[in-house]
């Protein structure tokens, strides 16, 4: 099913519309869908680079409209929420992290957890979900949501745009491993950041 379903979204970066249907697939994506946006994104960028920008923030706005579906599925729809966080084996998870955030602790581990969710290769959809099952601080969300989408997009656009056919074969073989090292850079760049800032004021 789910060669099928990756099949079919390159096919849909080849097509005249591929624009509405990235915007369809960024947007299903973050709520459910299980094939990210940037199996999309590489191809459409290099059939026409000159629209990297604009596809990196179709790819990147859509994204985080979905991730705010997903928000409300947790928030007001727990039994679909529950049923599409299951399916990704994140249950246990999800209903720890509740109840630790219930007890007043985990803001700053989810903060992180949620920017690894939409940088990396972890199911960014569960942790949506999981954000409004938690009644996790909503304009937060979006604004780590957005970062981290966006940040994520961009590189994909930018380098799809500067090394075409290369990236992209790099990408199949080494793209997991690569964007979670590099978020975890991010991170301790933005931890270190962070109390750089706490430790001068």
């Amino acid at each position: 099913m789910f060669n099928k379903l990756y099949n079919k979204c390159l096919e849909l970066a080849a097509h005249k519309s591929s624009n509405y249907f990235l915007a369809i697939i960024a947007f299903l994506e973050s709520s459910f869908f299980p094939i990210p946006p940037d199996v999309m994104i590489a191809p459409m960028v290099i059939a026409k680079k000159d629209n990297f920008i604009k596809i990196f923030i179709i790819a990147t706005v859509f994204s985080v409209f979905g991730g705010m579906l997903g928000y409300i599925l947790g928030a007001y729809f727990f039994d679909l929420a529950i049923m599409i966080v299951e399916f990704y084996g994140y249950e246990e998870k999800v209903i720890n992290l509740k109840n630790a955030l219930t007890r007043g602790e985990g803001f700053y581990t989810w903060l992180i957890i949620l920017f690894f969710a939409g940088f990396t290769p972890l199911p960014y959809k569960v942790f949506t979900i999981a954000s409004g099952l938690i009644s996790f601080n909503f304009p937060i969300f979006i604004l780590i949501s957005l970062i981290s989408r966006g940040l994520r997009f961009f590189i994909v656009s930018y380098l799809s745009f500067k090394f075409g056919v290369i990236f992209t074969r790099f990408m199949s073989q080494h793209g997991h491993s690569w964007f979670t090292i590099l978020g975890i850079i991010i991170v301790i760049i933005a931890v270190i950041f962070y109390l750089s800032l706490k430790f001068y004021v």
